[in-house]
């Protein structure tokens, strides 16, 4: 369990870049260098937090700490990636927007983004070459990015998702053998546990007495966690129509900035809004709300996870996944573009720095730790200089 943690606890410090980004470090981390999975068997977990609500990356990471030690192995997983954002969102929730506002610290962001996209453009590289072998895979990859490069959004998302998957059932299905697979069941326990909190706890709120700050704070980020799809930057309207009239806009924007700055993901955005809303326990509140937000996402992993493996043996399912797995990379590649590379390469130099730092990691094989030293400091020294 140590392991576990310990191993994502090191990714979690240098994990910049949003989920498109973090999908490319667990693959680097666990399909390339621990050999944990296979690619394939990566690509049906991404594939499966594309479907769910809830944080991806973090899902994502779940599900590896789950195939690796069980039910423990995922929550060491989860703590580890997500205490270094938390610690930092913590740090930066008490000295409110200082350390945002230098420009050194921004420097070295700024180098940070530029090593996001050496890591995305190896995992898009990477996953297309196992997942887009065939004429109508490469095609579904290929729609999928130009439809979300043309009308980004959620819509798009689950549109493109959907399509990849009755193309893939009908299209792509494997060939039919003797079933001897068990039936799939999904894992009750989980899911009661998601209705009784996103249905019964504000019913208990709402018709009780006045309800403790705690609760209701847990409530609504509960909440906000269980109808998020689509990633991090799609938490900030949700929660700010659920508790926006408790803070003001500067602190919304404030947290949310930060939490575009930092590793790990940003779902930890309730972590500073949480320090704020409960200013009798600010350190309780900043945990109760990043607990709640991310607890949705997975309870509903852990209803379908356990049994994936085996509905996804049906050939008809597999042929989905396959067209799914070809969208996820069209995903990929047009997060890419936007806003992993448009976010961070803004001159020559930058693209340059973009090509030096795939050089190291595929040709020379540079550990992905002396890649964020190097990138940190390039950050900081094209900050000195402009």
């Amino acid at each position: 369990m140590f392991a576990i943690f310990m191993t994502f606890f090191t990714l979690g410090w240098f994990s910049f870049g949003g989920p498109a980004a973090h999908i490319g470090y667990f693959r680097q981390t666990f399909v390339e260098k621990r050999q944990w999975l296979s690619d394939s068997e990566y690509a049906h977990i991404v594939a499966l937090s594309q479907f769910l609500p809830g944080p991806g990356s973090s899902q994502v990471g779940f599900a590896l700490g789950y195939r690796r030690g069980g039910l423990p192995g995922a929550c060491m997983a989860f703590l580890g990636f997500t205490l270094p954002s938390v610690l930092i969102m913590l740090a930066l929730a008490m000295l409110s927007s200082r350390l945002t506002e230098l420009s050194w610290f921004e420097s070295v962001v700024h180098g940070l983004k530029l090593l996001a996209v050496v890591v995305v453009i190896d995992a898009t590289w990477g996953m297309f070459r196992n997942f887009c072998q065939r004429r109508l895979t490469v095609c579904l990859c290929a729609i999928t990015a130009m439809a979300l490069m043309i009308a980004p959004g959620i819509a798009t998302q689950m549109t493109m998702l959907i399509l990849a998957m009755l193309i893939g059932a009908h299209w792509l299905k494997t060939a039919d053998v003797a079933d001897t697979r068990p039936a799939f069941r999904p894992t009750l326990w989980p899911l009661l546990l998601f209705l009784l909190l996103f249905i019964g706890l504000p019913l208990l709120l709402s018709t009780g007495p006045d309800p403790l700050p705690a609760a209701s704070l847990f409530s609504d980020f509960f909440q906000a966690g269980s109808l998020v799809f689509g990633g991090g930057h799609v938490v900030l309207p949700l929660l700010q129509s659920l508790i926006g009239d408790q803070l003001t806009d500067n602190t919304f924007l404030t947290g949310y900035a930060a939490a575009q700055a930092v590793p790990g993901p940003m779902f930890t955005f309730a972590t500073y809004l949480g320090y704020a809303l409960l200013p009798a326990s600010p350190i309780l509140g900043a945990l109760l709300a990043t607990l709640a937000v991310f607890l949705p996402g997975f309870l509903l992993l852990l209803t379908v996870l356990t049994h994936w493996q085996t509905l996804a043996a049906y050939p008809r399912v597999a042929g989905a996944l396959q067209g799914i797995n070809a969208a996820v990379v069209g995903l990929l590649l047009s997060a890419l573009y936007q806003p992993v590379f448009t976010g961070a390469v803004l001159n020559g130099l930058d693209a340059a720095l973009v090509v030096a730092g795939l050089l190291l990691l595929k040709q020379w094989k540079l550990p992905i730790l002396w890649l964020v030293t190097g990138f940190m400091l390039a950050g900081w020294i094209q900050g000195l200089l402009s």
